[in-house]
């Protein structure tokens, strides 16, 4: 019978079976290829993330390479998989360690978490898993298995929620095979202790989990409380031209898409056309709005409408003076432009490439 001490041996006695030993990130193990790999699975699925890390290592194989990529690059390659703030940290990071440490990754945690974007469990898997140090990781596989194993009620979010399963996590790590631990532990809950119908009889901790003996592996861990998500309306003006091009600007580098390219945005309908008429010089009665589109955030969900209008070569030169002194710039439509592209926008400008001009 599995007791707490002996939770990394029967989890390495399983990885040794049944863990995953073919993931991209697992092959030339290095400090580079498992940070950016770390940051991609953030708040996103092993199997969404594969094409997206292989295309992006394949960009930039190393972390010379993505500190001296422009940060449309680096936001093109990450467009589709969302919450863009951690391909901007990734971006700053990389310079940051190519300015101050030589291009060398901190060998300690403090050093690590000093950088942008990585936080406590970034460094120890880190540390962990390609520089083989021992260092607890907690990332949302590895709280579920130990709020289940230990059943630790309440949301991880909190912060004394989230202490006590630092400190099991912190129990737990091994001295030895301390990547083969870490990876084991997030590959338990990613395939057998599951969000959803748990895999209790694969376990190889299943005697000694404590919300399976109460039959309550639903309720750990805790669910943050619900709040309703609030909707947003927003109006953008979509600009286009012959042969097949559109106009776009660089949004702020905070806040929601900071960093990427997309159609102004306005508040109310009559401010983007007044805009259009203002900026492009087209009467706003010329514009068309179209069925909008929706996509749901973190903490609201968005519904978009586009404000069309086109405008023949003649037009769009007159008003090049005002469009280079609002930051704009016309992209073509054929293919999408190769920069930073909010998903849904990306989806909108396909659909543009697609209508005859």
């Amino acid at each position: 019978m599995s007791s707490p001490d002996h939770i990394a041996d029967a989890l390495l006695e399983w990885f040794d079976c049944h863990g995953r030993k073919d993931l991209p990130w697992q092959h030339d193990r290095t400090p580079y290829r498992v940070w950016v790999s770390e940051i991609m699975l953030q708040q996103t699925q092993v199997a969404t993330v594969i094409p997206f890390y292989q295309r992006f290592m394949s960009a930039l194989p190393s972390i010379e390479d993505l500190a001296a990529a422009p940060e449309d690059s680096v936001l093109h390659l990450w467009t589709g998989l969302g919450y863009y703030a951690r391909a901007r940290n990734l971006h700053r990071c990389a310079q940051e360690i190519c300015r101050e440490h030589n291009g060398e990754f901190p060998t300690d945690p403090a050093g690590l978490e000093a950088l942008p974007g990585i936080g406590r469990s970034t460094a120890g898997a880190i540390l962990s898993l390609a520089m083989h140090t021992r260092a607890p990781i907690l990332d949302g596989n590895v709280k579920r298995v130990l709020a289940r194993y230990h059943a630790v009620e309440g949301w991880p979010g909190q912060r004394a929620i989230s202490d006590r399963l630092w400190r099991h996590a912190e129990h737990h790590t091994p001295q030895e095979r301390v990547a083969d631990f870490t990876q084991a532990i997030m590959d338990l809950g990613a395939t057998c202790c599951t969000r959803s119908q748990p895999r209790c009889e694969s376990c190889p901790l299943h005697h000694g989990c404590v919300a399976r003996q109460r039959g309550r592996q639903a309720d750990f861990p805790g669910r943050k409380p619900r709040k309703e998500t609030p909707q947003r309306r927003r109006w953008l003006a979509v600009v286009t031209r012959s042969p097949g091009e559109v106009l776009l600007e660089k949004r702020p580098a905070s806040g929601i898409w900071g960093g990427l390219w997309a159609p102004p945005e306005f508040d109310e309908e009559i401010a983007a056309r007044a805009w259009i008429q203002d900026i492009i010089g087209l009467p706003s009665d010329d514009c068309r709005v179209d069925a909008p589109f929706h996509h749901t955030f973190t903490h609201f969900k968005l519904e978009a409408h586009p404000v069309r209008v086109h405008c023949e070569a003649n037009q769009a030169d007159a008003t090049a003076v005002n469009i280079d002194a609002e930051g704009l710039q016309w992209f073509s439509l054929h293919p999408p432009p190769a920069v930073g592209l909010p998903a849904p926008v990306l989806k909108l400008l396909t659909k543009l490439g697609a209508e005859p001009f």
